[in-house]
């Protein structure tokens, strides 16, 4: 879909909820804001914080559609690309970023998803490798107790065997929990 495309469909009054690839990215969203991140997890409510657990949930997501055969899976991922990047447009707008800065900040923005999203793939299956890639990725370094780590590790582990038996078609429709 062409930005000229995206943009006849906004103005023409489509629904955003038909937009590729948003319903699984309201998931996405959904999921990644829900309180006990924040309370068990001790994930900063912050909007750096909302930012590393929309990037974590995002990531999950991503690496099990990594997983499927064929072209839709890769499309899929490139509509929850401009999902994301449509969102965080709005979110730095909204908190006052202009125009002539927003590029900017957006491209920081996919560059740290990318590197999160690698960092997370690297993790695989070692519960200690992900819990250092969390301690720099989503509390950036910052003091939390072992507990917590242990309670996003575990989350994310749940999250992503919950998605691993997901068929393709539920997730097109969000169903990721």
């Amino acid at each position: 879909m062409t930005l000229f495309s995206s943009l006849r469909r906004l103005l023409a009054g489509a629904n955003l909820a038909a937009l590729p690839g948003q319903a699984l990215y309201n998931a996405v969203v959904e999921t990644a804001r829900r309180p006990d991140w924040y309370l068990s997890g001790e994930v900063p409510d912050t909007m750096d914080g909302r930012f590393d657990m929309v990037a974590l949930v995002l990531s999950l997501v991503l690496l099990r559609l990594e997983d499927e055969p064929g072209e839709a899976p890769k499309q899929l991922c490139a509509d929850l690309a401009d999902r994301f990047i449509m969102d965080m447009d709005g979110s730095l707008r909204q908190d006052g970023i202009g125009d002539q800065v927003v590029g900017k900040h957006i491209g920081r923005m996919m560059a740290a998803l990318g590197g999160r999203l690698g960092a997370y793939r690297d993790a695989g299956t070692d519960d200690a490798a992900l819990a250092e890639a969390l301690r720099r990725n989503l509390w950036r370094g910052a003091p939390v107790t072992d507990d917590a780590v242990a309670w996003v590790v575990a989350e994310a582990r749940g999250l992503a065997s919950r998605l691993a038996t997901r068929p393709y078609a539920a997730l097109v429709q969000g169903e990721i929990a």
